[in-house]
């Protein structure tokens, strides 16, 4: 394959956004970890042996305008505002704009969330203006966010921003003659404005982004977007949302069924055998709703031994069918459409760092050997943080999968329902 005909990747990173992320409280340190070892594996190389290009791009911090278009003014108003000892915000400020428990108010908050929400719009907007195919900015995928509030240790709706950006319509080019053929073009390119699916592989629900898009009340026209995330929900476990469950489909007036925003809810000890029965549910829908960009959330703390979460037995090995390596896989190497992949959960960082060190390769189109030893070199400070192992791979554990038979059956009859009904939607245009 010559170089011309190479797809372009874009790696988004720079110092500030691995100094401001580094100190994001529910994950100190990570970001200066992932970005050194996949530094250290020589993913950044133009040497790496790849069959597709990288570039790597300084990410540009949002501006008021650009994070105003999905946040709410005051919101923006506190978290952007530089606050001294003396001028403390007021406990119900806090409580207001969630500023506290798992999203207390930290040093450098403003330049943490201008750069985080920047570099993902810059990954976007390189997709959106043809520079790359494939666009990768894991300091992002802040899936909790809301319009008016942080939640669940994300402070900025860079997931959201991004769909937002990525569904407008381009400019038309200017006309030289206007004649009936290029008036059909132009009625054409009005009528299909481009379609953005979003996946979320985090093992939480993608609460902050399915509810920005949830529109229960059916419409002649398509919406441009489709949620669909893959998590575990049960009593207890964050985030509670209606929307997490299994979609009830229901036709009548006052139904809150939404072929577009979607959910696999999966139980303890969800295995690579759990992902791989679903996948194909994912496969249809995307064949279905035929999306010309897709944005990838790929949280890790679904990954085996995930200190905080604890909940699924996911692997990582690209050679093990269901695995999120697989996975992931499967999305660059057959899926049309450009992509935009980015982290999200994970809390243990030299795991996290394994992760998408693994899924960077894969991306590139040549994955590393699961085997290999994390590099032991004076530039990659963090090699003592992979012990005991010290090789890139993530071993799946001995967590029961109860994911049993039946519930997946369970859930491929329901989405053969969903998907019937996405079909005569999407077929509308």
């Amino acid at each position: 394959m010559s170089s011309a005909t190479l797809e372009q990747v874009v790696y988004i990173v720079s110092q500030d956004l691995v100094k401001y992320s580094s100190r994001l409280p529910s994950n100190p340190g990570r970001s200066l970890l992932v970005h050194s070892l996949v530094k250290a594996f020589g993913l950044l190389s133009p040497e790496y042996p790849s069959s597709r290009r990288l570039q790597v791009v300084k990410p540009k911090p949002a501006t008021d305008d650009e994070l105003g278009v999905y946040h709410a003014r005051s919101y923006l108003d506190v978290i952007l505002q530089t606050r001294t000892s003396s001028d403390l915000l007021e406990s119900t400020e806090l409580t207001e704009f969630g500023l506290e428990d798992d999203c207390p108010r930290f040093e450098s908050l403003s330049e943490y969330v201008r750069l985080v929400a920047g570099a993902t719009l810059t990954a976007a907007n390189a997709l959106k203006l043809n520079y790359a195919d494939i666009a990768i900015n894991w300091d992002g995928g802040r899936h909790h966010a809301q319009k008016y509030r942080a939640s669940g240790f994300c402070y900025v709706a860079d997931c959201v921003l991004a769909i937002l950006l990525l569904r407008k319509a381009q400019p038309l080019p200017p006309l030289v003659s206007l004649n009936d053929s290029n008036i059909d073009s132009i009625t054409a390119q009005k009528q299909r404005r481009p379609r953005v699916m979003y996946l979320d592989l985090d093992v939480h629900f993608s609460d902050g982004v399915s509810e920005a898009f949830y529109t229960p009340v059916s419409n002649v026209i398509s919406p441009q977007v489709l949620t669909f995330s893959i998590h575990h929900a049960a009593p207890g476990f964050f985030p509670s949302s209606p929307l997490a469950q299994l979609p009830s489909v229901d036709s009548s007036p006052i139904s809150t069924f939404d072929p577009f925003t979607l959910s696999i809810p999966l139980l303890l000890g969800a295995s690579n055998h759990t992902y791989f029965t679903i996948w194909s549910i994912v496969e249809r829908i995307k064949d279905i709703f035929k999306p010309d960009y897709i944005v990838i959330q790929c949280g890790v703390d679904g990954l085996a031994g995930d200190p905080k979460c604890k909940a699924f037995n996911w692997g990582l090995d690209v050679e093990e069918k269901g695995s999120l390596g697989w996975c992931i896989s499967r999305i660059v190497d057959n899926w049309k459409g450009r992509k935009l992949f980015l982290g999200g959960g994970g809390y243990n960082s030299p795991n996290a760092a394994r992760a998408w060190s693994y899924l960077t390769s894969i991306i590139l189109g040549k994955p590393i050997p699961i085997s290999t030893h994390i590099p032991d070199d004076p530039s990659h400070s963090g090699f003592p943080l992979y012990a005991p192992s010290f090789i890139l791979d993530v071993p799946t554990g001995n967590m029961p999968d109860t994911n049993s038979a039946e519930y997946l059956e369970k859930v491929k009859r329901r989405f053969d329902v969903v998907s019937q009904v996405l079909q005569e939607r999407v077929g509308v245009l």
